[in-house]
């Protein structure tokens, strides 16, 4: 799923190309895109783009006229991504979604995959905005004292509290893997066990890791725009560069461990035992309860259980 680093990165894309330009009109190939009916979405038609935000992990685009705003709000949730395409251009079969139809070109969204999540709403006026946030903290510009007041509002993990929308904003399950790392501290501690000194390191790594990988995505932005792609060709959760999402079993670039992962319903928490847990792997609850008593509690009995071929 696009986080706070490719979204913003579209957003600053899309206002480039978008920014005073007309919408002539959405084109739907899948009708469970569009999440709302009132406005109708024909009401959007004819109407100038004002500004491209975005709100968590959504992009909205800001359209005046008469009456007052409207809002498009795009959730490109797991496999959606945008393409710039001619005038005109048709929807991609298969897995084209919409077309959003300027005089300048064609924002085209796909998504790949059976299971099509993506969503559209279109909002009619600010506070129709206002109530479809979900009222996280602007990570990057949150002060230490408003972080900390965020991350121990509620009692949850580590992992569940950076990914959790109504305390952060634009966090998911790859650059919360990657923020934990860089603090090195557990994604299964609890938020109401955190002394001052992990909260300082929690919050340095929130800025530091989602401001580097905003810049390094804008890099590779402006390559892909030098060679004559308008819109970002590379969106995905696993890059090369990171330190441990995406990583299972590929050694830490910290300490040279493994990197362990927990499977958990639909996600995984990919981290470094010996720089994140004081050398103990974490047991996910379906492993847990199948192995009882033979799970691994070290990377050590791991690695030794691997060698006698049990592992």
């Amino acid at each position: 799923m696009p986080e706070l680093p490719d979204v913003t990165i579209y957003v600053e894309r899309l206002t480039e190309l978008l920014a005073g330009e007309t919408l002539r009109g959405v084109r739907l190939r899948s009708p469970f895109l569009l999440r709302t009916v009132n406005p109708p979405l024909v009401a959007a038609a004819g109407r100038p783009v004002k500004s491209v935000t975005r709100q968590g992990k959504r992009l909205v685009l800001r359209l005046g006229g008469e009456g007052g705003p409207l809002f498009l709000v795009l959730h490109l949730m797991i496999a959606g991504r945008l393409r710039w395409a001619e005038p005109g251009a048709g929807v991609p079969g298969k897995i084209g979604v919409a077309a959003f139809d300027f005089e300048c070109g064609t924002l085209l969204l796909t998504e790949a995959g059976s299971k099509k999540r993506a969503s559209l709403h279109l909002l009619a006026g600010e506070a129709a905005l206002t109530a479809h946030d979900r009222g996280g903290l602007e990570p990057l510009t949150a002060t230490r004292a408003e972080f900390a007041a965020a991350l121990r509002r509620e009692n949850h993990t580590l992992k569940r509290a950076l990914t959790d929308p109504r305390l952060f904003s634009g966090i998911g399950n790859a650059y919360s893997d990657e923020i934990l790392h860089r603090a090195r501290l557990s994604p299964f501690l609890q938020t109401s066990t955190l002394g001052e000194e992990q909260v300082e390191a929690l919050h340095e790594a929130t800025r530091a890791v989602l401001g580097e990988w905003t810049a390094r995505l804008r890099d590779e932005a402006a390559a892909d725009a030098r060679a004559g792609h308008a819109l970002p060709r590379k969106v995905t959760a696993f890059r090369p560069g990171m330190a441990v999402h995406g990583r299972y079993g590929q050694p830490c670039p910290t300490c040279g461990a493994p990197v362990q992962r927990i499977l958990y319903a639909e996600n995984e928490a990919n981290y470094c035992a010996t720089c994140q847990t004081g050398g103990r792997l974490l047991a996910d609850r379906v492993l847990s309860r199948l192995m009882k008593d033979d799970w691994p509690r070290t990377i050590e009995e791991l690695e030794e259980r691997k060698r006698e071929g049990r592992g």
